[in-house]
C-alpha cells in the first residue's frame, strides 16, 4: 500500500486548515443584517430618477421598504454571506408615472435575483449567482439630531390620522442640544426630546400666545398635534420620511423631509 510521506500529510493538512480559517473568517467578517436599514444609492445601468427613494429594511426574517412608487414586504433568508428573497412578497399597488414603474421594477429584480451580499466601505451591495452587482445600498440614517421635517399627518385624539389644514404649516426641527422646535400652525412652539436608538420621547411644549382664525380649525389643529407629540415614544425613519409612533404603535405624527434651497 502507498502512503504519502508524512511532510506531503502535513502540508495537505496544513492547507485543509488554512481553507478552513479563511471560511470562518470570511462568515465572521460579513455583518449581520437583521435590525439594519438601507437607502438605494444606485442599480447598475441606470441613473436613478430624482425625487424618488427605494428603501429596504431587514427585521427577524421580513424585508420591507418602498420601491420608489409601491411599499413592499417579503421574507429573507441570509447566512454567511449568502442572501435570498422570496418574490412570493405583498405590495401596495399604487399607479405610478412609467419612469418610476420601470425604476421601481428594476429594483424588485435586484431584490429577487440576490444570492449573496457584501458591506463595503458601509455600502449594502447585493450579488447574483455570480458575483454580479445587483444594487447598491447607503445606510439610512437613524438619529434625529440635526434634522428639520415637515408634518403631513397627525392623530388628531381620536383615533384618526388627518392631514394637515390647506394654508398652515406645522413643521419639526431637532436639535442637537435636545430641543424640538417648529410652528405649530399659528404659534411657533419648542420643548425638549430624548432619543436613544429607536425610542423618542417629547417632553411638553412652551408656545407663543398668537390666536389666529385662518385657516379655518387652525387653533383646534395646534392643540392637537401639540398633543399629539407628548405620546410619542419611538421614531423610525425611512427615506426621507419620518415616523413618530406611541408605545402602542400608533402613529402620531407622519413628516416629511424639508427641502433645502
Amino acid at each position: 500500500m502507498n502512503l504519502l510521506p508524512r511532510r506531503a500529510i502535513a502540508s495537505v493538512a496544513l492547507a485543509a486548515l488554512l481553507v478552513a480559517c479563511a471560511t470562518v473568517s470570511r462568515a465572521a467578517d460579513t455583518p449581520g443584517l437583521d435590525g439594519t436599514a438601507w437607502v438605494l444609492s444606485s442599480l447598475p445601468g441606470r441613473e436613478l430618477l430624482e425625487g424618488t427613494t427605494a428603501t429596504l429594511r431587514f427585521d427577524e426574517g421580513r424585508a420591507s421598504g418602498t420601491d420608489g412608487c409601491n411599499r413592499y414586504a417579503l421574507s429573507y433568508s441570509a447566512s454567511g454571506s449568502s442572501l435570498t428573497f422570496d418574490p412570493k412578497g405583498i405590495s401596495t399597488q399604487m399607479a405610478c408615472p412609467p419612469e418610476v414603474m420601470e425604476q421601481a421594477g428594476a429594483f424588485t429584480a435586484g431584490l429577487t435575483g440576490a444570492r449573496g451580499y457584501r458591506v463595503e466601505a458601509d455600502q449594502l451591495q447585493l450579488l447574483g449567482d455570480d458575483g454580479t452587482l445587483l444594487a447598491t445600498f447607503a445606510p439610512q440614517r437613524q438619529a434625529v439630531a440635526g434634522t428639520s421635517w415637515r408634518v403631513v399627518g397627525y392623530n388628531n385624539g381620536r383615533q384618526a390620522v388627518v392631514s394637515v389644514l390647506g394654508g398652515s404649516a406645522l413643521t419639526m426641527a431637532f436639535s442637537a442640544d435636545g430641543r424640538v422646535s417648529g410652528s405649530a400652525g399659528c404659534n411657533n412652539y419648542v420643548a425638549t426630546y430624548t432619543a436613544s436608538g429607536t425610542s423618542l420621547t417629547i417632553g411638553p411644549a412652551a408656545a407663543t400666545r398668537k390666536m389666529c382664525v385662518n385657516p379655518e380649525g387652525v387653533m383646534e389643529q395646534e392643540q392637537q398635534f401639540l398633543k399629539a407629540l407628548e405620546t410619542v415614544a419611538t421614531a423610525r425613519q425611512e427615506g426621507d420620511r419620518l415616523e413618530l409612533r406611541t408605545a402602542t404603535g400608533a402613529m402620531a405624527v407622519n413628516l416629511a423631509a424639508e427641502v433645502t434651497q
